[in-house]
């Protein structure tokens, strides 16, 4: 049997580790790994056209899955390109492993051709990032690595040099049992016991819940059901825990929605169930506060706490639920659901009265049709931007469903390569990118990645022909408009002429056809819909620090518009409050 060089030994830990492919641009330094991933049937390479798009394709992958995910970059510019998709999966806490490869071990640090320092570059977005300067490095590097990004939830940077790669690898190797799975953190008794006194005391309790709540649906209700607590969320949580949600009062935040903020600054206790919502200024200063998330650098980087708990959301609560005494009164959270039905009802009609016949058509509406005509277990991508905004209010969540975006780095440019990581999982599941035009013209070429693979995502393209999100913030700054605006071809024709399937749909009447052919198309569609730039639904009172590069709020309004089904949602939970 031939003697393995280390290219092959490392393709073979990663397969064993449960990677399934590497996203990534072949070239010199890198070639030797790709050769070997083509000798190799367990693991496929996947040629993207831009290495930032490898890495949002990993990160996607690693959420939808839940399973490591691997990119790769050639030496130099190569791996440089991977960075920005790295920041997004590492903030994310997405499990990837991404391969650096590196110029000749021998000249580096003498200014060689294409020649970077990845163990620097990559340092602020990952957990791990080493280098193998030699072949007896491997395989223990490479399985430590593996264990930093599946065990802490994020990014591990392995650097290889090209020639390295290619050398064989040690006789006498030592490989272990890899770890694949995280375990469950159940906090101490004592914290529990603190916890349970807390919530005991406490007349008024909200629980505000981000994305570690993932699983925890169940015993996030239970909880609530006994305390009677209205249920608010981060964007990131949305989700998790919005759908079967009789205690729902929707989302705080810039994007937010119905009595969330309310629900939060009146309690007497609030409880953040895994949540790193940024936005302190939402938060409440003179109510008392616990938190409990899984990674304890979380705890307390917002707000001043109370009470801080490690402990992922699931297992603390089914400590706590048996021990905390059932509350009667419900009279807090009935207010709370009125307040948010309210809400929602008063804003409801600015965006879906007449929406069918406005032209340019309201990006509103457009949310609001492919929602509903989107499968129950589809997964959206969506862009930074103004698509948050309609993802937020129009997507409803169900439990099968997922979205994912770039709502913690804030990236442009990530619904297409993050739709194509998610499609590689699963080729029968249906994946919508909701792409802005500025975001969907950055990264454009990887459109032809959709093609090369015949993978079926639909683009759903928000044509305002503008950064809208950009132009917001300026003219909530009391700035004129500048540098916004995008002079865009028609991008249904681009598609066709890739191969892929084009429409574009510039009246309201065309869009639900529209969308049913992309939908029923078995390869790769876009759907290029002339939105209206005027749709950015700025309020009566709105401040500066509130919108400028998504900062900080001052104040509890924010960006009105219409809400889609959940003020259905809204209506049916309102049947839960007693009648006098």
């Amino acid at each position: 049997m031939a003697k393995q060089n280390v290219a092959e030994q490392f393709v073979d830990i990663l397969a064993r580790a449960g990677v399934k492919r590497l996203y990534g641009v072949v070239g010199d330094s890198l070639n030797p790994v790709v050769d070997a991933i083509r000798r190799n049937s367990a693991i496929d390479w996947i040629h993207v056209r831009h290495e930032e798009t490898a890495a949002f394709a990993a990160g996607a992958e690693a959420q939808v899955t839940g399973s490591l995910a691997a990119c790769a970059g050639s030496c130099g510019p190569g791996n440089l390109h991977l960075i920005n998709g790295l920041y997004d999966a590492h903030r994310s806490m997405a499990p990837v492993l991404a391969l650096a490869s590196h110029i000749p071990s021998g000249e580096i640090g003498l200014g060689y051709f294409q020649e970077t320092h990845p163990e620097l570059l990559f340092q602020e977005c990952s957990h791990y990032n080493e280098m193998i300067s030699n072949p007896e490095q491997m395989p223990r590097l490479l399985q430590t690595a593996i264990q930093h990004a599946i065990g802490r939830g994020g990014v591990s940077v392995v650097t290889m040099p090209g020639d390295i790669a290619s050398k064989p690898a040690p006789e006498k190797s030592i490989e272990h049992a890899l770890v694949t799975e995280r375990p469950t953190v159940r906090p101490g008794d004592d914290e529990i016991d603190k916890l349970c006194r807390m919530v005991d005391e406490a007349k008024r309790v909200t629980l505000f819940c981000g994305s570690g709540t993932a699983g925890a649906h169940a015993e996030v209700m239970e909880f609530a059901e006994k305390i009677k607590s209205p249920v608010g969320h981060a964007l990131r949580g949305k989700e998790w825990i919005q759908y079967d949600n009789p205690y729902d009062v929707g989302m705080s935040g810039l994007l937010g929605y119905g009595a969330a903020y309310e629900a939060t600054h009146e309690c007497d206790l609030l409880v953040l169930l895994g949540t790193d919502f940024p936005y302190n200024a939402f938060l409440p200063d003179d109510v008392k506060i616990v938190q409990v998330d899984v990674r304890p650098e979380h705890l307390g980087r917002r707000s001043k706490l109370d009470l801080a708990v490690w402990g992922d959301v699931r297992e603390t609560l089914r400590c706590l639920t048996p021990r905390v005494k059932p509350k009667a009164d419900r009279r807090f959270l009935d207010r709370m659901l009125k307040k948010h039905a309210n809400a929602l009802e008063g804003v409801v009609k600015a965006y879906t009265r007449k929406a069918e016949k406005h032209v340019p058509i309201h990006p509103e509406y457009v949310a609001s049709v492919l929602d509903e005509m989107a499968d129950e277990d589809a997964v959206f991508t969506v862009d930074t931007g103004m698509n948050n905004v309609w993802a937020a209010r129009y997507l409803t969540p169900n439990g099968k469903r997922r979205v994912i975006g770039s709502f913690s780095h804030g990236s442009m440019a990530n619904a297409l390569p993050q739709a194509i990581g998610a499609q590689f999982t699963d080729r029968d599941r249906q994946v919508v990118a909701m792409s802005g035009d500025g975001g969907f013209s950055m990264l454009m070429g990887d459109f032809l990645t959709l093609v090369q693979y015949d993978l079926p995502v639909k683009v759903v393209l928000f044509n305002n022909s503008s950064l809208g999100m950009v132009e917001l913030e300026m003219l909530v700054a009391g700035l004129p408009s500048y540098g916004t605006t995008n002079k865009n071809p028609d991008f249904a024709a681009i598609a066709r002429a890739a191969g892929a399937f084009g429409v574009r749909v510039e009246k309201p009447k065309q869009l639900q056809s529209a969308l049913k052919d992309a939908f029923k198309h078995k390869g790769p569609a876009l759907v290029d819909v002339v939105t209206d730039p005027n749709a950015l639904s700025i309020p009566p009172k709105i401040s500066a620090e509130m919108v400028t590069g998504f900062a900080l709020s001052a104040s509890k309004i924010v960006l009105d518009g219409g809400v889609g089904r959940m003020l259905q949602m809204a209506r049916s939970n309102l049947r839960n409050v007693p009648r006098p």
